[in-house]
Protein backbone atom coordinates (compact mmCIF):
# COMPACT_ATOMS: atom_id res chain seq x y z
CA UNK A 1 0.00 0.00 0.00
CA UNK A 2 1.48 3.36 -1.02
CA UNK A 3 1.97 6.15 1.50
CA UNK A 4 -0.49 8.48 -0.24
CA UNK A 5 -3.35 5.99 0.16
CA UNK A 6 -2.93 6.21 3.95
CA UNK A 7 -3.64 9.94 4.16
CA UNK A 8 -6.60 10.36 6.56
CA UNK A 9 -9.83 11.25 4.71
CA UNK A 10 -10.12 14.50 6.68
CA UNK A 11 -6.82 15.68 5.15
CA UNK A 12 -7.31 14.40 1.58
CA UNK A 13 -8.94 17.58 0.18
CA UNK A 14 -5.96 19.68 1.24
CA UNK A 15 -3.23 17.54 -0.38
CA UNK A 16 -2.14 18.14 -3.98
CA UNK A 17 -1.32 15.36 -6.44
CA UNK A 18 2.31 16.52 -6.50
CA UNK A 19 2.55 16.15 -2.74
CA UNK A 20 1.04 12.66 -2.95
CA UNK A 21 3.64 11.60 -5.52
CA UNK A 22 6.44 12.98 -3.36
CA UNK A 23 5.01 11.19 -0.32
CA UNK A 24 5.11 7.92 -2.24
CA UNK A 25 8.74 8.51 -3.22
CA UNK A 26 9.81 8.32 0.43
CA UNK A 27 9.08 4.62 0.36
CA UNK A 28 9.11 1.91 2.99
CA UNK A 29 11.27 -1.11 3.75
CA UNK A 30 14.24 -1.62 1.42
CA UNK A 31 13.01 1.17 -0.86
CA UNK A 32 14.02 3.73 1.79
CA UNK A 33 17.67 3.08 1.05
CA UNK A 34 17.22 3.87 -2.64
CA UNK A 35 15.07 6.95 -2.25
CA UNK A 36 16.54 8.58 0.84
CA UNK A 37 20.08 7.36 1.55
CA UNK A 38 21.95 8.37 4.67
CA UNK A 39 24.64 10.31 2.78
CA UNK A 40 22.92 13.41 1.42
CA UNK A 41 25.68 15.66 0.14
CA UNK A 42 25.86 14.14 -3.35
CA UNK A 43 22.07 14.38 -3.71
CA UNK A 44 21.63 18.05 -2.82
CA UNK A 45 21.92 19.32 -6.39
CA UNK A 46 19.50 16.70 -7.64
CA UNK A 47 17.10 17.50 -4.82
CA UNK A 48 17.05 21.16 -5.80
CA UNK A 49 16.39 20.26 -9.44
CA UNK A 50 13.48 18.06 -8.43
CA UNK A 51 11.95 20.66 -6.15
CA UNK A 52 12.75 18.72 -2.97
CA UNK A 53 14.84 21.37 -1.24
CA UNK A 54 13.78 23.21 1.93
CA UNK A 55 10.63 21.12 1.94
CA UNK A 56 9.76 22.35 5.44
CA UNK A 57 9.29 25.97 4.28
CA UNK A 58 5.52 26.38 3.66
CA UNK A 59 4.53 27.71 0.26
CA UNK A 60 2.15 30.36 1.59
CA UNK A 61 4.92 32.03 3.61
CA UNK A 62 8.19 31.31 1.76
CA UNK A 63 9.22 31.32 -1.90
CA UNK A 64 12.48 29.45 -1.19
CA UNK A 65 10.82 26.15 -0.30
CA UNK A 66 9.67 23.17 -2.35
CA UNK A 67 6.13 24.48 -2.79
CA UNK A 68 4.38 22.32 -0.22
CA UNK A 69 1.98 23.38 2.53
CA UNK A 70 2.58 22.60 6.21
CA UNK A 71 0.01 19.83 5.98
CA UNK A 72 1.62 18.26 2.91
CA UNK A 73 5.12 18.30 4.36
CA UNK A 74 3.74 17.14 7.70
CA UNK A 75 2.44 13.97 6.05
CA UNK A 76 5.89 13.38 4.53
CA UNK A 77 7.59 14.04 7.87
CA UNK A 78 5.70 11.13 9.43
CA UNK A 79 7.48 8.74 7.06
CA UNK A 80 10.83 10.42 7.67
CA UNK A 81 10.31 9.83 11.38
CA UNK A 82 9.25 6.24 10.77
CA UNK A 83 12.48 5.52 8.90
CA UNK A 84 14.52 7.26 11.61
CA UNK A 85 15.81 9.75 9.03
CA UNK A 86 14.93 13.42 9.49
CA UNK A 87 15.34 16.42 7.24
CA UNK A 88 16.27 18.50 10.24
CA UNK A 89 17.40 17.87 13.81
CA UNK A 90 16.31 19.25 17.15
CA UNK A 91 17.81 20.26 20.52
CA UNK A 92 20.96 21.81 18.99
CA UNK A 93 22.21 23.36 15.81
CA UNK A 94 24.39 20.39 14.79
CA UNK A 95 27.61 22.06 15.90
CA UNK A 96 29.48 18.75 15.87
CA UNK A 97 29.14 18.35 12.11
CA UNK A 98 32.37 19.41 10.34
CA UNK A 99 30.23 20.91 7.58
CA UNK A 100 28.66 23.37 10.02
CA UNK A 101 30.38 26.64 9.04
CA UNK A 102 27.89 29.22 10.36
CA UNK A 103 26.14 29.50 13.71
CA UNK A 104 22.76 31.15 14.13
CA UNK A 105 23.14 32.99 17.42
CA UNK A 106 20.21 34.62 19.17
CA UNK A 107 21.05 37.02 21.97
CA UNK A 108 19.89 40.19 23.66
CA UNK A 109 20.92 43.23 21.66
CA UNK A 110 18.67 45.75 23.44
CA UNK A 111 17.95 44.46 26.97
CA UNK A 112 16.40 47.78 28.08
CA UNK A 113 13.79 47.87 25.33
CA UNK A 114 10.33 48.27 26.89
CA UNK A 115 8.97 45.69 24.46
CA UNK A 116 10.38 42.32 25.67
CA UNK A 117 9.81 40.87 22.20
CA UNK A 118 12.16 43.44 20.61
CA UNK A 119 15.16 42.84 22.85
CA UNK A 120 16.65 39.94 20.88
CA UNK A 121 18.47 39.71 17.55
CA UNK A 122 19.64 36.80 15.40
CA UNK A 123 23.22 37.04 14.15
CA UNK A 124 25.16 34.95 11.61
CA UNK A 125 28.48 33.95 13.16
CA UNK A 126 31.09 32.03 11.12
CA UNK A 127 32.23 28.97 13.08
CA UNK A 128 35.92 29.91 12.72
CA UNK A 129 35.48 33.37 14.26
CA UNK A 130 38.07 34.05 17.02
CA UNK A 131 36.61 33.72 20.50
CA UNK A 132 34.43 30.67 19.81
CA UNK A 133 35.23 27.54 21.82
CA UNK A 134 33.54 24.18 21.30
CA UNK A 135 34.10 22.53 24.66
CA UNK A 136 32.46 19.16 24.10
CA UNK A 137 29.66 17.20 22.48
CA UNK A 138 26.76 16.41 24.80
CA UNK A 139 24.99 13.06 24.75
CA UNK A 140 21.26 12.41 24.85
CA UNK A 141 20.56 9.48 27.19
CA UNK A 142 23.98 8.16 26.19
CA UNK A 143 23.58 8.70 22.43
CA UNK A 144 26.07 11.18 20.97
CA UNK A 145 24.20 11.62 17.66
CA UNK A 146 27.47 11.80 15.71
CA UNK A 147 28.39 13.49 13.47
CA UNK A 148 25.54 15.93 14.02
CA UNK A 149 26.36 16.42 17.67
CA UNK A 150 25.05 18.64 20.43
CA UNK A 151 27.71 21.14 21.31
CA UNK A 152 28.67 22.96 24.49
CA UNK A 153 29.92 26.24 23.00
CA UNK A 154 31.11 29.50 24.53
CA UNK A 155 31.54 32.91 22.90
CA UNK A 156 34.14 35.30 24.33
CA UNK A 157 34.67 38.74 22.74
CA UNK A 158 33.43 37.39 19.41
CA UNK A 159 33.20 40.14 16.76
CA UNK A 160 31.25 40.05 13.49
CA UNK A 161 30.06 42.82 11.13
CA UNK A 162 26.79 44.48 12.04
CA UNK A 163 25.56 43.41 8.59
CA UNK A 164 25.42 39.84 9.96
CA UNK A 165 22.24 40.67 11.88
CA UNK A 166 19.34 38.85 10.22
CA UNK A 167 16.45 41.10 9.05
CA UNK A 168 17.47 43.83 11.50
CA UNK A 169 18.09 44.52 15.17
CA UNK A 170 15.37 43.45 17.57
CA UNK A 171 13.68 40.97 15.23
CA UNK A 172 15.12 37.82 16.77
CA UNK A 173 11.95 36.75 18.56
CA UNK A 174 9.95 37.30 15.37
CA UNK A 175 12.38 35.17 13.34
CA UNK A 176 12.58 32.30 15.81
CA UNK A 177 8.87 32.15 16.52
CA UNK A 178 8.14 32.21 12.80
CA UNK A 179 10.03 28.94 12.45
CA UNK A 180 9.22 27.28 15.78
CA UNK A 181 5.48 27.02 15.08
CA UNK A 182 5.72 25.06 11.80
CA UNK A 183 8.84 23.33 13.12
CA UNK A 184 6.90 21.89 16.05
CA UNK A 185 4.42 20.43 13.57
CA UNK A 186 7.21 18.77 11.60
CA UNK A 187 8.72 17.33 14.80
CA UNK A 188 5.29 16.08 15.81
CA UNK A 189 4.68 14.28 12.52
CA UNK A 190 8.10 12.65 12.63
CA UNK A 191 7.18 11.58 16.15
CA UNK A 192 4.01 9.99 14.78
CA UNK A 193 6.25 8.06 12.40
CA UNK A 194 8.39 6.88 15.32
CA UNK A 195 5.26 5.73 17.16
CA UNK A 196 4.15 3.80 14.08
CA UNK A 197 7.55 2.12 13.96
CA UNK A 198 7.14 1.11 17.62
CA UNK A 199 3.73 -0.40 16.82
CA UNK A 200 5.31 -2.45 14.03
CA UNK A 201 7.91 -3.79 16.46
CA UNK A 202 5.20 -4.54 18.99
CA UNK A 203 3.22 -6.52 16.42
CA UNK A 204 6.35 -8.42 15.38
CA UNK A 205 7.07 -9.33 18.99
CA UNK A 206 3.64 -10.55 19.98
CA UNK A 207 3.45 -12.75 16.87
CA UNK A 208 6.86 -14.34 17.37
CA UNK A 209 6.06 -18.04 17.80
CA UNK A 210 9.20 -18.53 19.88
CA UNK A 211 7.91 -16.20 22.58
CA UNK A 212 5.19 -17.72 24.72
CA UNK A 213 4.02 -17.10 28.27
CA UNK A 214 1.81 -19.50 30.22
CA UNK A 215 1.75 -21.77 27.20
CA UNK A 216 0.28 -19.18 24.86
CA UNK A 217 1.65 -16.70 22.33
CA UNK A 218 1.79 -13.08 23.46
CA UNK A 219 -0.95 -12.17 20.98
CA UNK A 220 -3.32 -14.50 22.84
CA UNK A 221 -3.16 -12.47 26.03
CA UNK A 222 -5.84 -9.85 26.51
CA UNK A 223 -3.57 -7.28 28.12
CA UNK A 224 -1.19 -7.38 25.13
CA UNK A 225 -4.04 -6.92 22.66
CA UNK A 226 -5.25 -4.03 24.81
CA UNK A 227 -1.81 -2.40 24.49
CA UNK A 228 -1.99 -2.75 20.73
CA UNK A 229 -5.56 -1.44 20.50
CA UNK A 230 -4.82 1.56 22.72
CA UNK A 231 -1.69 2.34 20.73
CA UNK A 232 -3.66 2.31 17.47
CA UNK A 233 -6.34 4.62 18.88
CA UNK A 234 -3.87 7.02 20.48
CA UNK A 235 -1.58 7.36 17.45
CA UNK A 236 -4.49 7.90 15.05
CA UNK A 237 -5.98 10.55 17.35
CA UNK A 238 -2.61 12.28 17.76
CA UNK A 239 -2.09 12.36 14.00
CA UNK A 240 -5.38 14.20 13.50
CA UNK A 241 -4.38 16.75 16.15
CA UNK A 242 -1.19 17.48 14.19
CA UNK A 243 -2.88 17.63 10.80
CA UNK A 244 -5.50 19.98 12.21
CA UNK A 245 -2.72 22.31 13.41
CA UNK A 246 -0.98 22.14 10.03
CA UNK A 247 -4.20 23.06 8.21
CA UNK A 248 -4.79 25.95 10.61
CA UNK A 249 -1.28 27.32 9.91
CA UNK A 250 -1.75 26.93 6.16
CA UNK A 251 -5.03 28.83 6.30
CA UNK A 252 -3.49 31.69 8.29
CA UNK A 253 -0.11 31.65 9.98
CA UNK A 254 1.61 30.20 13.03
CA UNK A 255 0.29 32.97 15.27
CA UNK A 256 -3.30 32.17 14.35
CA UNK A 257 -2.74 28.52 15.27
CA UNK A 258 -1.11 28.89 18.69
CA UNK A 259 -3.73 26.75 20.40
CA UNK A 260 -3.54 23.95 17.85
CA UNK A 261 0.29 23.98 17.81
CA UNK A 262 0.41 23.75 21.61
CA UNK A 263 -2.02 20.84 21.59
CA UNK A 264 0.17 18.92 19.14
CA UNK A 265 3.41 19.88 20.88
CA UNK A 266 2.19 18.50 24.22
CA UNK A 267 0.08 15.52 23.16
CA UNK A 268 2.17 13.84 20.46
CA UNK A 269 5.46 13.20 22.33
CA UNK A 270 3.59 11.93 25.38
CA UNK A 271 1.52 9.62 23.19
CA UNK A 272 4.58 8.32 21.32
CA UNK A 273 6.49 7.70 24.55
CA UNK A 274 3.57 5.67 25.90
CA UNK A 275 3.39 3.58 22.72
CA UNK A 276 7.16 3.03 22.61
CA UNK A 277 7.15 2.03 26.28
CA UNK A 278 4.55 -0.67 25.60
CA UNK A 279 6.75 -2.10 22.86
CA UNK A 280 9.76 -1.98 25.19
CA UNK A 281 7.77 -3.84 27.84
CA UNK A 282 6.84 -6.53 25.33
CA UNK A 283 10.51 -7.08 24.44
CA UNK A 284 11.78 -7.02 28.00
CA UNK A 285 15.56 -6.61 28.22
CA UNK A 286 15.85 -6.57 24.42
CA UNK A 287 13.72 -3.44 24.38
CA UNK A 288 16.25 -1.38 26.33
CA UNK A 289 19.41 -2.47 24.50
CA UNK A 290 20.82 -1.93 21.01
CA UNK A 291 19.17 -5.05 19.57
CA UNK A 292 16.01 -3.06 18.75
CA UNK A 293 15.56 0.62 17.81
CA UNK A 294 13.11 1.15 20.67
CA UNK A 295 15.56 2.56 23.22
CA UNK A 296 16.92 5.04 20.70
CA UNK A 297 13.40 6.03 19.64
CA UNK A 298 12.43 6.66 23.24
CA UNK A 299 15.55 8.77 23.89
CA UNK A 300 14.95 10.93 20.81
CA UNK A 301 11.27 11.47 21.47
CA UNK A 302 11.80 12.23 25.17
CA UNK A 303 13.80 15.34 24.22
CA UNK A 304 10.74 16.79 22.47
CA UNK A 305 9.01 17.34 25.80
CA UNK A 306 11.79 19.88 26.43
CA UNK A 307 12.77 21.13 22.97
CA UNK A 308 11.01 24.20 21.55
CA UNK A 309 9.65 24.97 25.02
CA UNK A 310 8.83 22.48 27.82
CA UNK A 311 5.36 20.99 28.08
CA UNK A 312 4.62 23.00 31.21
CA UNK A 313 5.04 26.32 29.37
CA UNK A 314 2.74 25.27 26.54
CA UNK A 315 0.15 23.94 28.97
CA UNK A 316 0.22 27.17 30.97
CA UNK A 317 -0.22 29.32 27.86
CA UNK A 318 -2.90 27.01 26.47
CA UNK A 319 -4.80 27.16 29.75
CA UNK A 320 -4.55 30.96 29.85
CA UNK A 321 -5.85 31.29 26.29
CA UNK A 322 -8.70 28.87 26.89
CA UNK A 323 -9.74 30.67 30.08
CA UNK A 324 -9.41 34.14 28.55
CA UNK A 325 -11.33 33.19 25.43
CA UNK A 326 -14.27 31.50 27.15
CA UNK A 327 -14.66 32.75 30.70
CA UNK A 328 -16.94 35.70 29.91
CA UNK A 329 -19.24 33.64 27.69
CA UNK A 330 -19.43 30.79 30.23
CA UNK A 331 -20.20 33.12 33.16
CA UNK A 332 -22.77 34.98 31.08
CA UNK A 333 -24.42 31.68 30.17
CA UNK A 334 -24.56 30.54 33.80
CA UNK A 335 -25.98 33.86 34.95
CA UNK A 336 -28.62 33.71 32.23
CA UNK A 337 -29.56 30.16 33.23
CA UNK A 338 -29.93 31.19 36.87
CA UNK A 339 -32.00 34.25 35.99
CA UNK A 340 -34.19 32.21 33.66
CA UNK A 341 -34.71 29.54 36.34
CA UNK A 342 -35.76 32.21 38.87
CA UNK A 343 -38.13 33.75 36.33
CA UNK A 344 -39.82 30.43 35.55
CA UNK A 345 -40.13 29.56 39.25
CA UNK A 346 -41.59 32.99 40.03
CA UNK A 347 -44.12 32.54 37.23
CA UNK A 348 -45.26 29.37 38.97
CA UNK A 349 -45.30 30.98 42.40
CA UNK A 350 -42.20 29.14 43.56
CA UNK A 351 -38.80 30.18 44.87
CA UNK A 352 -35.34 28.77 44.22
CA UNK A 353 -34.03 27.02 47.36
CA UNK A 354 -30.31 27.07 48.03
CA UNK A 355 -28.72 23.76 49.02
CA UNK A 356 -25.57 25.36 50.41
Amino acid sequence: MSASTRIPPIAQPFVSERAKKTLDQLGEGDQRWATYPAVMESLKTKARQQGLWNMFLPKNHFSQGAGFSNLEYGLMAEYLGKSKLASEKWWSSGAGDPRCSIYLVMGKSDPTNKDPYRQQSVILVPADTPGITVHRMLSVYGYDDAPHGHGHISFKDVRVPVSNIVLGEGRGFEIIQGRLGPGRIHHAMRTIGAAEKAIEWLIARINDERKQTFGKSLSSHGVILEWLAKSRIEVDAARLIVLNAAIKIDQGDAKSALKEIAQAKVLVPQTALTVIDRAVQAYGAAGVCQDTPLANLWAMIRTLRIADGPDEVHLQQLGKRENRARKDAVIEKLNWQQAEAERLLAASGLKLKSHL
